[in-house]
């Protein structure tokens, strides 16, 4: 019997991994951590500044010496202590135009995108096109006219007149579409027709087809114009400023602004503890509305 030998093995040298050197990791992607690094600290370090003036009730904004060299909750005392600035109504207002507003405006835009993107009439393709050529002209433009209209109706129907609150919320949802319908058109475009086929053989009506398929499909849009409306409305001021007049009745952007409006070198602690303090709805609302965009792009991109 032959004797099967097996082949000789013969080692074959590794391949070895020269480091580069710091200058080679720089060129090809060191720059970018850099570039990375500046512009964090450039956006983080005006944030920080007004928390350490919110934080120190014995300088000001611009007489702050350091970063928290004194740490003291005197500025939200005094922020919550004076009656002639309700910083807490201003508080409350702002979260009850900002949610209604934002609460309307996506109902509306959705359902002005639902009619555009599902169904064809005389008039469309003007009518997408006038809303977003609407929108080249801010609201700012129209003040004076704004301003002379809540006043007339004021003398017919005061809780819809200058003053109320109501009346600035219809203001804002005068230009609810423009930009958002847009948007909200192009993602419902993406939701495929053959959905709202298959409803319609089953005897499903429009409203139907909206409220239990298409609102469920298009989550992220809704929650990312809801989380815009709510930014833009609760930092919105020469509209704002026009129309409330009471400052019981005024938002946080209107009612911070009469802490520097006279003295300015006075109360810029307790208007940074203010700011601080406005900024908490906004980041709340966005870390709510991160879980629907979120699962929103997870359970749409594993549809077949």
């Amino acid at each position: 019997m032959s004797t099967i030998t097996a082949p000789a093995t013969t080692q074959t040298d590794q391949p070895m991994h020269r480091r580069r050197s710091f200058g080679a990791w720089f060129k090809d992607k060191g720059w970018r951590h850099l570039v990375g690094v500046v512009v964090t600290i450039f956006a983080i370090f005006p944030l920080l500044y007004v928390l350490s003036a919110a934080l120190n009730s014995n300088g000001t904004l611009v007489g702050t010496a350091g970063l928290f060299t004194t740490i003291d909750f005197g500025n939200f005392v005094d922020l919550f202590n004076n009656p002639d600035r309700p910083f807490a109504k201003w508080f409350v207002n702002t979260l009850v135009i900002g949610l209604v507003t934002s609460a309307a405006t996506v109902f509306l835009g959705a359902m002005a995108a639902y009619a555009f993107s599902r169904m064809r009439f005389k008039g469309r393709r003007v009518g997408l096109l006038s809303l977003l050529l609407m929108q080249m002209f801010p609201q700012l433009l129209a003040v004076v006219a704004i301003f002379l209209l809540l006043n007339g109706i004021s003398d017919v129907v005061p809780w819809l007149g200058l003053g109320s609150q109501l009346g600035l919320i219809m203001v804002y949802l005068g230009g609810a579409l423009g930009v958002n319908t847009y948007l909200m058109y192009g993602f419902f475009n993406t939701v495929p027709m053959s959905l709202d086929e298959a409803a319609m053989i089953d005897g499903a009506s429009h409203v139907q087809i909206f409220f239990g398929i298409i609102m469920r499909l298009v989550t992220p849009i809704l929650a990312v114009v809801g989380l815009l409306s709510f930014i833009g409305i609760s930092s919105e001021f020469v509209i704002a400023s026009v129309v409330l007049t009471d400052p019981d009745t005024q938002t946080l952007a209107v009612g911070l602004y009469s802490f520097v409006a006279e003295t300015r070198s006075e109360n810029w602690g307790v208007f940074s503890a203010g700011a601080v303090l406005a900024a908490v709805p906004v980041m709340a609302l966005f870390l709510f509305l991160q879980r629907y965009i979120v699962s929103g792009l997870v359970q749409g991109g594993v549809k077949g």
